[in-house]
């Protein structure tokens, strides 16, 4: 099986250290003149609502992705110091929330 996002190895010992569970999501973000923009956000942390998230084992963590970035090449890196350290998604475009429009 493919990768379905790659996880740099500090972020996957970061991961680890938090109980070794990884949801990726889009998350919307509002714009100051009305728009909206979702951006992808890795948390260290299983999803609100798991059946919603395709769930894969991968290097002894588990991993809920969000079927629509599955197929992104993400990637899931660490940055940050000591207890200010966030995880952060590499790879991917802003998506609109709109469909049917190109």
């Amino acid at each position: 099986m493919a990768e379905p996002i790659h996880i740099s190895p500090s972020a996957a010992a970061f991961i680890h250290e938090k109980g070794g569970v990884l949801t990726v999501r889009l998350s919307p973000r509002h714009g100051c003149c009305g728009g909206i923009a979702s951006l992808a956000v890795a948390e260290a942390r299983p999803p609100d609502a798991p059946a919603h998230f395709t769930h894969y084992e991968h290097d002894g963590l588990s991993l809920y992705i969000a079927p629509e970035l599955e197929e992104e090449g993400l990637k899931v890196e660490v940055e940050g110091f000591w207890k200010l350290r966030q995880l952060y998604v590499d790879g991917t475009t802003i998506k609109s929330p709109r469909r049917g429009s190109s």
